[in-house]
């Protein structure tokens, strides 16, 4: 019979140690997956309109589709100047308002010094131009915009210097704009 080789003795705390710290890695990066996915559910609860539902009509007009949030409103992906923003259409609002941040990224020149009545009582802002502004397929030039240093709100607000060149049609939970 050959020799035996001596047993290892076995470190039970070292190895304690490393199952909890698997357990804790594991609990982490579930933890992480179900915040993502939550959060993935909660972003288009907010804004249904992630990619905008875009066609023409026969006679070449553009159509817009947009599904109301969870809270009543219609806010959309869109483009102003190019940059990518997330709208949030008000028609109580006179013109869109922008961020300064927003201006800036977007190359929006700062205007005349005005004085706005908002819902939170008179404020000032700048006026400006916007190259374009693009919702899906429905695309203006030249819209007269506000740059509201008090925005606290990261979605542009889509006035009516940009709307008034829609026609509207609301049914149940959908938005319908058409040029």
């Amino acid at each position: 019979m050959g020799q035996r080789s001596p047993k290892t003795p076995i470190d039970h705390e070292s190895t304690r140690g490393l199952s909890r710290g698997m357990s804790i890695i594991a609990w982490i990066v579930l933890l992480g997956m179900m915040t993502a996915f939550f959060q993935g559910k909660l972003n288009d609860q907010s804004n249904p309109n992630r990619t905008v539902d875009s066609s023409r009509s026969e006679d070449g007009r553009a159509e817009v589709v947009l599904q109301r949030n969870r809270m009543g409103h219609y806010v959309a992906n869109g483009t102003i100047n190019g940059v990518s923003v997330t709208f949030l259409l008000d028609t109580g609002a006179t013109g869109v308002a922008i961020s300064p941040e927003l201006a800036q990224r977007a190359g929006a020149p700062r205007g005349k010094a005005i004085i706005t009545r908002t819902a939170n009582g008179n404020a000032q802002g700048f006026l400006t131009k916007l190259n374009s502004v693009q919702l899906g397929a429905i695309e203006q030039n030249n819209v007269s915009a506000q740059i509201a240093p008090g925005l606290a709100t990261a979605e542009v607000l889509l006035g009516m210097s940009f709307l008034k060149h829609l026609e509207m049609v609301q049914r149940g939970d959908t938005l319908t704009l058409r040029q």
